[in-house]
């Protein structure tokens, strides 16, 4: 009988236990905005794939020497993430190396960095990561991170990895997005992740809080031009994959859009008559519909070209 007694006691125990278990998860996954967020898996060429899902595109060099990765976006996609490789290659993710600081494109380091993933970036990634940041734009205060979710390995200019049969070749693109930018070059391959230097389709967003500016994003369109060719296949940092004409039309845009929130300024008008003038308009349809809508970009591109007359 009592044998009884404790054998339903312990049923008894298991049912609520797994009930708990059930619960923990159940609300996980309702406090998870990523959880019905699928990976999509692009092939480029032999061992070079893009992973599209939630935050910034990742690249992917997969092959004898393990995997490299291009940035990880948000925390909870990490096992999506692991997934979407696992299908790729048995071969550990091995080395990742962070496009900016940024938390759609840093966000599964400290996941990546418990499995003991070696992780690359910038100083300023580092520095900006390493104390609580600010994102002016969104008035966000972003918390420092964990020693485990931090670059490893740090540069100032440029760096190159020899892995996979490439020579990946990664630069830092000044003051563009952030302060902390890298574009990585995979030089035999011929294909290049910009990170958000290059918002593909829709208006850039650009930190200037984190040092970006809108003349850095034109000089680092016009650096990419240098490296690439008609058969140059180009990762932006969102959007889809792209080509030399598209970066093209993407410079041009973005000269056209300087110019004329220049002559504006010049002319003495204050942001709001800007708004109120709508000077993007022709624009605004096609790439304004993302998150960075037309009167936030607006702003931000005069915050930027103010910021530079003081």
């Amino acid at each position: 009988m009592k044998k009884q007694i404790f054998n339903r006691a312990v049923s008894s125990c298991l049912v609520a236990l797994l009930m708990l278990l059930t619960n923990i998860v159940k609300a996980e996954e309702e406090d998870n905005p990523y959880k019905d967020v699928q990976i999509e898996t692009v092939k480029i060429s032999k061992g070079l794939y893009m992973l599209i899902g939630a935050g910034g595109n990742i690249g992917l060099s997969v092959g004898e020497d393990g995997v490299f990765m291009i940035d990880d976006q948000f925390a909870p996609m990490t096992p999506k993430i692991k997934a979407a490789v696992a299908a790729i290659t048995d071969q550990p993710i091995k080395f990742l190396i962070n496009t900016h600081w940024h938390f759609d494109h840093t966000g599964g380091n400290e996941n990546l960095g418990k499995e003991n993933v070696l992780i690359v970036a910038h100083d300023n990634v580092y520095k900006r990561m390493s104390v609580d940041s600010l994102i002016g734009a969104f008035g966000m205060t972003v918390p420092a991170s964990p020693k485990v979710a931090l670059p490893v390995i740090t540069f100032n200019d440029t760096t190159t990895f020899h892995l996979n049969g490439d020579d990946i070749h990664v630069f830092h693109q000044q003051n563009a997005h952030t302060d902390g930018d890298s574009i990585i070059h995979f030089k035999k391959a011929n294909v290049v992740h910009t990170g958000d230097v290059w918002f593909n389709q829709v208006y850039p967003f650009i930190d200037t809080s984190s040092g970006g500016s809108l003349d850095g994003i034109i000089r680092g369109a016009e650096n990419l031009l240098t490296i690439v060719d008609k058969d140059t296949k180009i990762i932006p940092g969102h959007g889809p994959l792209a080509s030399k004409s598209d970066l093209e039309g993407y410079l041009k845009m973005l000269k056209t859009l300087r110019m004329r929130m220049q002559k504006l300024i010049d002319e003495g008008k204050t942001i709001d008559e800007i708004v109120a003038l709508k000077p993007y308009a022709d624009y605004d349809k096609t790439l304004g519909q993302a998150f960075m809508k037309p009167v936030m970009f607006l702003r931000i591109v005069h915050d930027s070209l103010t910021r530079q007359e003081q």
